[in-house]
């Protein structure tokens, strides 16, 4: 969280995340998640954003990539994304 403030304070155009949830609880996971948004309604910066957490991670974005051994698999607007039976199955665990 201290991070993510300090990074702010700068006023960047773009902010990189890499895996902000890993190794947290999943209810300060969700508070980062939460703070990540609110970062990107208040600031307008862009948000680049590698997260193993798919799921909330599409929930945030506006466009994902999903790669596969370093390579994009799959692109487009996150919440077709998040909707795609093959993307679910594949990588959020339920295919509904």
């Amino acid at each position: 969280m201290v991070a993510l403030t300090r990074a702010v304070a700068s006023a960047p155009r773009y902010l990189v995340l890499d895996e902000p949830s890993l190794g947290l609880s999943p209810k300060l996971t969700q508070e980062v998640f939460r703070l990540i948004q609110l970062i990107a309604d208040e600031t307008r910066a862009g948000i680049l954003l590698i997260e193993q957490m798919a799921d909330d991670a599409l929930g945030l974005a506006q466009h994902a990539h999903v790669l596969e051994q370093g390579r994009i698999t799959i692109s487009g607007p996150a919440d077709e994304l998040r909707t795609s039976p093959d993307v679910r199955a594949a990588y959020l665990g339920r295919s509904h």
